[in-house]
């Protein structure tokens, strides 16, 4: 099929439902097979890895990584799945805390080598890395980004890999290419390069490509490649990761695009959308069950939501000027949004880490606030969406610095984890059983309590 073009609780109750749908839909086995886990959420409830360390303290082990590449670990059974790529020239180094002044819109003319890589989780070692493709870059980058920061997403047989203007590339676990589809270039806003990674659901791999020519949503047959349905989209250039959410109804893609959050069923039909978001979007949607969660924050906007929505809606579910509920809109923050990281909602409070050091915290049920634009001491530039597990909040700033929070209504800093001097952050983390496994601009490093 191909489709082209669309058209334009008492609270105590509500949040205790809210508790239980938030730890069904954690991360509670081995597989951390997408960006941010199980449901997009960024929420182990494993509890077995420290919750302090340093470069060597509670390091089980760390694994050089060459190249540059911003995309997230995932993890199937006892393989770790991660992207790179390799410049065979000289190539600017990402500056922390720079966004304005970082774009270069030469594009390097160096060989460049895309990379899949593949470790062994209990001990670090490199089991196969393969080389998809090579040649000059298709298009520029910020300085800050990378030709690799698309996070795959695995299931039981295979890894998927999405490097944007380049290709789509789907590998079994021994390392074999299975098939392979070429991405045509497409010029993306302030040449600052692309970073939305691929849904897999049902089947299907879920491709949003969001850009200033020609953009489009694809649901792709995971085990052929071939397109199932592609649908234009009237947005531009955006980053933000579809999502696939399976709520009491149906069955929805969510998509955050410029200026408006849109809904798909599973045929590419168009269900509902919604306006007021700026023209910026990085952040990735989740629901807990009925409630679904979407944030965008770009820091140049008056517009800097948080919606919360309930299922069932149709056509256009904006809200008036001024409302902050509606029909389809449980709530509204409007101006609480963070811009690069996403959100966290955590036994019944969704956490918004701001991007130049601060940190909120809401009702999940009501939107209500709990503490707000709370500065986090010395922990300037997050890039990072935080995480959660055995009752603490995690958030890691550019600098590889880790600030450990209880997790409830007050703002409590336990702890602060450093590691070394060249581990920039800014990919999110993975989570399985008692290992925290962190990618730095360096390294992979393994979390864990030392064996007895």
């Amino acid at each position: 099929m191909r489709r082209i073009g669309s058209g334009p609780l008492a609270v105590v109750a509500a949040m205790v439902a809210t508790c239980a749908l938030v730890r069904a839909g954690a991360g509670t086995d081995a597989n951390w097979p997408q960006l941010r886990g199980p449901g997009a959420m960024g929420v182990s409830e494993a509890s077995g890895f420290p919750d302090t360390w340093s470069a060597t303290q509670n390091v089980a082990w760390k694994t050089d990584i060459p190249g540059r590449g911003w995309s997230s670990p995932v993890v199937w059974g006892d393989r770790v799945f991660l992207t790179t790529v390799c410049s065979q020239g000289a190539t600017e180094p990402p500056k922390k805390g720079l966004y304005m002044g970082g774009e270069r819109p030469q594009t390097s003319g160096d060989l460049h080598e895309w990379w899949v890589y593949c470790l062994d989780l209990p001990s670090g070692k490199v089991l196969w890395k393969q080389m998809v493709h090579s040649g000059k870059p298709p298009s520029p980058i910020h300085v800050k980004n990378s030709y690799a920061s698309e996070t795959p997403v695995a299931d039981a047989d295979r890894v998927y890999c999405v490097f944007g203007n380049v290709g789509i590339y789907a590998l079994t676990h021994a390392g074999r290419k299975v098939w392979q589809r070429a991405l045509t270039p497409h010029p993306i806003q302030a040449a600052w390069g692309t970073a939305a990674s691929p849904a897999l659901a049902g089947g299907r791999l879920y491709v949003v490509d969001d850009n200033e020519a020609e953009s489009s949503i694809a649901a792709l047959d995971a085990r052929t490649g071939k397109d199932v349905w592609r649908v234009s989209r009237d947005e531009k250039s955006n980053w933000a990761t579809p999502f696939v959410w399976k709520n009491s109804r149906r069955t929805e893609i969510i998509t955050a695009g410029t200026g408006k959050v849109r809904s798909y069923d599973l045929d590419g039909r168009l269900l509902w959308w919604l306006k007021g978001v700026p023209g910026i979007t990085i952040s990735t949607p989740y629901a807990a069950g009925d409630m679904l969660y979407v944030t965008s924050g770009y820091v140049g906007s008056p517009r800097r939501p948080i919606y919360a929505i309930r299922p069932g809606g149709g056509g256009d579910i904006s809200l008036a000027e001024g409302s902050t509920s509606g029909e389809f809109v449980a709530w509204r923050q409007p101006t609480a949004a963070p811009y690069n990281p996403s959100t966290l909602l955590y036994r019944g409070q969704v956490y918004v880490l701001l991007d130049f050091g601060m940190m909120s915290a809401y009702d999940a049920a009501t939107g209500a606030p709990l503490f707000e634009r709370t500065r986090i001491p010395e922990g300037r530039a997050f890039t990072a969406s935080p995480w959660a597990a055995g009752g603490k909040v995690y958030c890691m700033n550019e600098d590889g610095v880790t600030f450990v929070f209880r997790a409830g209504p007050r703002f409590d800093l336990l702890h602060t984890n450093k590691l070394a001097e060249d581990d920039m952050g800014m990919a999110c983390p993975a989570i399985t059983g008692n290992r925290l496994l962190i990618r730095t601009s360096a390294r992979v490093y393994c979390i864990a309590r030392p064996r007895r």
